[in-house]
Formats: structure tokens, sequence, C-alpha cells
């Protein structure tokens, strides 16, 4: 993402829904990659493919957000603006 871009996801009312976990950004290489999320609860936690949050397990994180395995079905969470 360009910095006009963070910027502008960064100052964005209302971006982050805070009754759920939300991405606020992924690093690392490729073969690695972590992620920052806010939890419901406000807390902000470092995953990677493995880890347990209130809504499932992390299975991949890509340069667009993470993928949950929850219940079965698989569901993906975007880092907001992107």
């Amino acid at each position: 993402m360009s910095n006009s871009t963070v910027k502008s996801a960064a100052t964005q009312r209302g971006a982050l829904n805070k009754s759920s976990v939300s991405v606020l950004g992924v690093f690392g290489p490729k073969s690695d990659m972590r992620a920052l999320v806010r939890m419901s609860s406000g807390r902000v936690k470092e995953i990677k493919p493995g880890s347990r949050v209130s809504t499932g397990t992390v299975i991949a994180i890509d340069a667009e957000g993470v993928m949950l395995r929850q219940s079965g079905q698989t569901k993906r969470i975007t880092i907001p603006g992107s």
C-alpha cells in the first residue's frame, strides 16, 4: 500500500469493527508472515499461522489480510482500506 492509502485508512472513522477481530497490518517475509490484530476486547495481538483467536484458527496470512478457520468454514479478514 502507498503512504497515502495507509494515511487515509488510519484516519477513517468506523474503519474497524470494534465487536470483532480486525487486522491492523501484516509484516515479515512471505515465508513467515505475521499480523497485528485488534481483538474485540481492544487488545492488540501478534499472530501467525496456527495461532488461535476468539473467532477461530489462523490458517494463512498474506499481503491482503488473514484467513481464519471457524467451525469448518474459512473466512478472510482484510486490512481496512485495502
